[in-house]
């Protein structure tokens, strides 16, 4: 599983009394364009294609931007997508319309 390519939606929703949520959410886009994975950026929510175990640490990496950025605290939702037999990818799903 830690190796199978999977689509993986996150949702972060930063609260600061210091910070505008947008600023901190810029953080953890930020994180996940520099991750060299494939993402799509989109209103609610970034989608993130790449191996599973990378994905997650992502995930990970994404909350500390928010943190880091004066996140006082966050919620997280995630949308994952695999299968037992290959790799999920974006383009599967929204190809045919582009």
């Amino acid at each position: 599983m830690k190796n199978r390519i999977v689509n993986v939606a996150v949702q972060v929703l930063p609260s600061s009394t210091e910070h505008d949520a947008y600023h901190l959410v810029d953080a953890a886009i930020d994180i996940i364009a520099r991750s060299g994975l494939k993402h799509e950026v989109c209103p609610f929510e970034t989608v993130v294609e790449g191996p599973y175990a990378d994905v997650m640490q992502l995930v990970e990496q994404v909350q500390e931007a928010c943190y880091g950025s004066g996140a006082d605290s966050l919620i997280c939702n995630l949308k994952i997508q695999s299968k037992a037999d290959g790799d999920v990818s974006i383009e599967d799903k929204v190809g045919k319309y582009r």
